[in-house]
């Protein structure tokens, strides 16, 4: 049974689509199960400002992103870079083992996107 967070960003996703330049734009994948996360984030007094995404992929990968997505708005690039796969599996109340390669793919985005950025103030 799916969580109802994660059917609620699964239904409803929030800040589905890609942000114009100066935003930092990534894409990263997984090779085994085909999902594609595309994450941008516009970073502004050394903060997350704003950021989106989009993925090709399951139910679980569709919200994720959206949960992350959500959960960077407002954040410094040190708090990003201390998220963990967990933190996003509970930002949707929780992944059934299949499908934890979804935070996994998140958060792989969201260290490509800070390495990208590099220091964004």
């Amino acid at each position: 049974m799916l969580a109802e967070k994660l059917l609620d960003h699964f239904r409803n996703p929030r800040h589905v689509g890609e942000l114009p330049p100066p935003a930092v734009t990534v894409e990263v994948s997984n090779p085994v199960c085909g999902d594609i996360f595309r994450l941008s984030a516009r970073f502004e007094n050394g903060r997350i400002a704003e950021a989106a995404y989009r993925t090709r992929g399951c139910t679980a990968s569709i919200a994720t992103g959206s949960a992350v997505t959500e959960w960077l708005t407002g954040r410094t690039a040190a708090e990003a870079a201390r998220l963990t796969a967990e933190e996003i599996e509970e930002a949707v109340g929780g992944l059934a083992a299949e499908s934890r390669h979804a935070a996994r793919l998140c958060l792989d985005g969201v260290k490509v996107l800070l390495k990208t950025a590099g220091d964004p103030q």
